[in-house]
């Protein structure tokens, strides 16, 4: 019972830490277009200045795009097939964790008339509850038909951002390349 009481709380924090790592993502599409017949591409500027993101962030992830947009075989054009746009947008998240369990946690008090003691009862010890905020963001990854003026496919990324600079510029690699693993969309049987 020991060992399970010990392991609980370094349990939490490593599904805690893993799953803010995670990057979730969703796609839509128009069914009706042909994404065979895409193959060059340039970036909307118009709409990638409406981000609201630093313009050092913006070209992290315009380079990122790049970067596997040419891995799949797309190239880059002044006549393009496909617009690249990009829409971003963040919330600020706060956890407040309390750190007693159970009735009365364990700090200074509870044994004698007046808590002169260790052991169960209320205290200023351990159980004083912590927050922690953390940074959500999303990425939306807009590919316009250049021809009709039309979104025919549409990726979004969610996950936690980072300030650390030196793990900023893989976040958003990750970012977009969990994004664009999604095009061209398979249509399911």
């Amino acid at each position: 019972m020991k060992l399970v009481l010990k392991t609980l709380p370094l349990l939490a924090i490593l599904i805690v830490a893993t799953s803010c790592s995670s990057i979730k993502v969703a796609t839509d599409y128009d069914k009706q277009a042909d994404f065979n017949s895409y193959k060059t591409f340039a970036f909307y500027k118009t709409g990638i200045d409406k981000a609201e993101i630093s313009d050092l962030d913006k070209r992290r992830i315009l380079r990122a795009i790049e970067a596997e947009l040419l891995a799949k075989g797309f190239t880059k054009s002044e006549t393009p097939d496909l617009l690249i746009s990009l829409f971003t947008k963040s919330t600020q998240r706060v956890d407040v964790y309390n750190n007693a369990w159970g009735y009365g946690a364990w700090g200074w008090g509870g044994w004698g008339p007046w808590g002169a003691g260790f052991g169960p009862g209320w205290g200023w010890g351990w159980n004083q509850p912590t927050a922690t905020t953390s940074t959500e963001g999303v990425l939306y990854i807009d590919l316009i038909d250049a021809n009709k003026k039309e979104l025919v496919w549409q990726g979004m990324g969610t996950g936690y951002l980072s300030q650390n600079m030196d793990k900023k510029e893989a976040l958003i690699k990750e970012f977009v390349s969990k994004i664009l693993e999604e095009y061209p969309p398979q249509p399911k049987q």
